[in-house]
């Protein structure tokens, strides 16, 4: 049995929380910026759009590397298998990170603490997401735990 909620047979409710915060960041951004100029804005501008494509292209090649396995549901769907090669051998939410990375990337792009406080919310909220989906998988993928055990949730070697 889980501690984290299901919300939902599918896990909709994740999924609706996350479009809730990427909606909020994008805003956040456009609303609330300008928080720094300078030289410090010009340098955190090529920073966090470097961030923003690196996270795009991560999350990219999450969606690719997953094929007839995606969903945007983290319940996996009765056609999932079990991916662990290309990105998901160095990670195991690419997608996920991918969002964390690029959101960081626009709240420096666009000068918003207020977005790059959401996209600090938005981590928090990926990371009990992918939680709950790794109990998911664990239950329908055996060879699951022994891929967690290797493989790091969000950043190679470190977390």
């Amino acid at each position: 049995m889980s501690r984290l909620p299901s919300l939902g047979p599918r896990g909709e409710g994740w999924v609706a929380l996350q479009m809730l915060l990427l909606l909020a960041i994008a805003s956040g951004g456009w609303l609330f910026r300008g928080a720094w100029s300078g030289v410090v804005q010009q340098v955190l501008l090529v920073v966090g759009g470097l961030l923003v494509v690196a996270g795009l292209a991560i999350a990219a090649l999450g969606v690719v590397s997953l094929g007839p396995s995606l969903s945007a549901m983290p319940r996996p769907t009765d056609q999932a298998v079990q991916i662990s090669h290309g990105v998901y051998g160095r990670i195991r939410h690419p997608i996920y990170a991918g969002l964390v990375c690029a959101a960081v990337g626009w709240s420096l792009v666009t000068a918003s603490l207020v977005a790059l406080a959401l996209s600090g919310v938005l981590a928090v909220v990926l990371d009990l997401k992918a939680r709950r989906e790794e109990e998911w998988l664990r239950e329908r993928f055996a060879d699951y735990p022994a891929y967690a055990a290797r493989t790091k949730r969000f950043i190679p070697r470190l977390y």
